[in-house]
């Protein structure tokens, strides 16, 4: 595979904070590739740092061989970039936004017409920007970072203001886009986002990249509790202890908030036997770890602004 991505020391400073600080990054050619981290973690910084609107302080990057900054005209028709917010003209349809954005590029009326219908908003193009839905001017913005079918794709927090639906419509575009030949690289907050369409993720916190792998990889890693649950009110979280206990049975939490009792454990199978003994197993659910554990374990559970 050819590198689609290089990312070499990067770092951004603005007065006192440092957003970006030492990132390196390397993104396969064909990768549908994820940058995760909480709010202030410094990824819309990296991502414009890449797509060339932001000029590092130190380190180098590398599109398809080019260097995005200063501002390379060479790589403008190769590359789509969808904003965290994007800002179109008013007055403008949803027809005429992407219509316009087409002929920057010398596409025609029809295939910027294809690209509507493909964000599902050909039954909205006729709608000004400024009366559409915040999920709509999100999917339009989508459609607007493809419609000149570049090669690589900047996506930052594409399914933000997406009802359930729509985010799993867009999913399927995501991965259609990805198995044509294109590489992706997605910012979002959403976990099992990144857990279903990511090849490989990098979770990033303070201006630096802590980890980098596979989303199956970096869970294994994690090695973490596997969580049994089952209704509240089958049997207390104390004489569940007791019975855990004389079966010797390995667990590190029983809790019950009233809804479900939640067991944690690393050999479910014991638990299991003593809860199914008691049969107390209704609403039984067996949850091992995910990319959102792995993602607290690295980040730290505090909330961020």
């Amino acid at each position: 595979m050819t590198t689609a991505i290089t990312a070499d020391g990067i770092r951004k400073r603005y007065g006192d904070v440092q957003a970006v600080d030492g990132v390196s990054l390397t993104v396969e050619s064909g990768e549908f590739f994820g940058l995760l981290g909480p709010n202030g973690a410094g990824k819309t910084t990296t991502l414009e740092i890449l797509e060339g609107i932001r000029e590092p302080d130190e380190g180098r990057v590398e599109l398809l061989g080019l260097r995005p900054w200063p501002r390379n005209p060479k790589l403008l028709p190769r590359i789509g970039v969808q904003f965290q917010a994007s800002a179109f003209f008013d007055r403008l349809t949803a027809r005429e936004t992407i219509r316009t954005f087409a002929s920057f590029y010398g596409i025609g009326h029809r295939r910027a017409d294809h690209w509507l219908d493909r964000v599902g908003l050909s039954e909205s193009a006729s709608v000004a920007t400024d009366k559409m839905s915040g999920g709509q001017a999100q999917r339009l913005s989508i459609a607007c970072a493809l419609v000149h079918d570049p090669e690589l794709v900047f996506l930052d927090e594409p399914t933000t203001g997406l009802d359930p639906q729509a985010r799993r419509n867009l999913w399927d575009l995501l991965r259609d886009i990805n198995a044509e030949g294109r590489t992706v690289l997605l910012t979002t907050h959403y976990l099992d986002e990144a857990e279903v369409l990511c090849d490989r993720v990098a979770v990033m916190d303070h201006g630096k990249v802590l980890r980098t792998g596979a989303p199956a990889a970096l869970v294994r890693e994690l090695d973490d509790t596997v969580r049994v649950s089952v209704e509240s009110g089958l049997i207390t979280a104390e004489r569940a202890r007791e019975l855990f206990a004389s079966a010797g049975a390995e667990v590190s939490a029983v809790e019950d908030n009233g809804v479900l009792l939640s067991v944690a454990t690393r050999l479910p199978a014991p638990v299991l036997s003593v809860l199914a003994e008691q049969n107390a197993l209704r609403g039984l659910e067996v949850r091992g770890a995910t990319l959102e554990d792995v993602f607290l374990h690295l980040t730290g559970r505090e909330y961020r602004a």
